[in-house]
C-alpha cells in the first residue's frame, strides 16, 4: 500500500536526515510507481558492474547466467551517456522563511530537493547542492557516490535563512563549470531589490547546459486572500507596510501577473526553462519537470 507524504510534511520531520530521507523515499518511489518509469542505466556498450534488481527496472537488463549461477536477480550495467550533472542551487535569503499552514517556502524546498536528489541518484547522476545568500555560500560539487546523498541531505537539514541575495556578479563562478554538460535547477522565490538575482540567473547559460529556475510561492502571495486592514513585512528589510488588504488585492494581482510573465519572457528568451510551484502542489509535478529537463541533455 503507497505511503501518503503529505501527512510527514511537519517542520520536526523535514528538519531531520532520517525524516528528509523517508519523504523522499516515498515520494519518488510513489511516483515511480505510478508512472511506470524505469531507472534503468541502458545496455550496448561496456560493461561496467553489476546491481541488484529494483522494482521499475528494464526487465531485458536482467543477467540470466547469474540468476542461474546465484539465484538472485541482478542488472548488468553499462557505461552509456545517459549519465549528468546535476546542481540544485537554493536561494537561502531570508523571504525563504515565508511560511504559511505551517511550512516555510525553504522546508518546502528542502524537501523538492532531497526529492530530486534521490531520484538523480537512482537514475546515476552526479549530484551537487549550492545553497547563497549575502552571508554565507555554500557549495557541494557534483558526484555519484552513494553516501554523497546523505551529505546533501546532512546540508539540506543545516542550512539557515538570513540576509539577502548578494549584489556581487562573482557568485555566479563559484556556482557552476561553463566547460561541462550539466542541469541546473534554481529555487527561488525570486524577490530581489534590484536585478541582482535575475543578472545572475542569465549569467548561468551556457550552450552546454540547461537551466530551469523553480519559482516557489505561497498560495496566499498568489491569490491574495486578505481582508481588512493588515501589515506586512519584508523579511529581507524589516520595513512593514500598513495597507487596506480589499482595496490593494486588485492592484497587488494586477503587479504580480506582470511581473510573472515578464519574467517568464526574460528568461524563455534566454534559453532558461520557468515553472511556478506554490506550496500546495503536488511534488510530483517538480519531478515530472526534472525527467523532461533532463532528457534534453541526452
Amino acid at each position: 500500500m503507497k505511503q501518503d507524504y503529505h501527512q510527514l510534511l511537519k517542520p520536526d520531520i523535514i528538519n531531520s536526515v532520517s525524516g528528509l530521507s523517508l519523504i523522499a523515499r516515498i515520494i519518488v518511489e510513489g511516483y515511480l510507481s505510478g508512472h511506470n518509469r524505469s531507472r534503468r542505466v541502458g545496455a550496448g556498450l561496456e560493461f561496467s558492474q553489476y546491481r541488484g534488481y529494483e522494482q521499475g527496472d528494464d526487465m531485458r537488463l536482467l543477467d540470466w547466467k547469474m540468476l542461474a549461477r546465484s539465484g538472485r536477480y541482478y542488472i548488468k550495467q553499462s557505461e552509456i551517456d545517459t549519465h549528468i550533472s546535476v546542481k540544485y542551487i537554493l536561494d537561502t535569503s531570508k523571504s525563504m522563511a515565508h511560511e504559511e499552514n505551517g511550512l516555510s517556502k525553504i522546508d518546502h524546498v528542502r524537501v523538492l530537493v532531497a526529492s530530486l536528489a534521490y531520484l538523480s541518484q537512482k537514475q546515476g547522476d552526479a549530484v551537487g547542492l549550492f545553497t547563497v545568500n549575502d552571508e554565507n555560500i555554500f557549495g557541494l560539487n557534483p558526484t555519484v557516490r552513494k553516501q554523497h546523498f546523505n551529505r546533501i541531505l546532512h546540508e539540506l537539514v543545516r542550512l539557515q535563512v538570513k540576509g539577502k541575495w548578494p549584489d556581487n556578479s562573482m557568485t555566479i563562478d563559484k556556482l557552476h563549470d561553463r566547460s561541462r554538460k550539466e542541469l541546473i535547477l534554481f529555487f527561488t522565490d525570486l524577490y530581489e531589490h534590484n536585478t541582482e538575482l535575475m543578472t545572475m540567473i542569465k549569467g548561468l547559460k551556457t550552450i552546454r547546459n540547461e537551466v530551469v529556475v523553480m519559482h516557489i510561492m505561497g498560495q496566499k502571495e498568489l491569490e491574495f486572500n486578505h481582508s481588512g486592514p493588515a501589515i506586512f513585512e519584508d523579511l529581507e528589510t524589516g520595513l512593514r507596510i500598513r495597507v487596506d488588504a480589499k482595496e490593494a488585492k486588485a492592484k497587488y494581482l494586477s503587479a504580480l501577473g506582470l511581473m510573472i510573465s515578464d519574467t517568464k519572457e526574460l528568461l524563455w528568451s534566454n534559453g532558461i526553462g520557468y515553472h511556478l510551484f506554490n506550496l500546495g502542489e503536488p511534488i510530483g509535478d517538480t519531478l515530472q519537470v526534472f525527467l523532461k529537463q533532463r532528457s534534453r541533455l541526452l
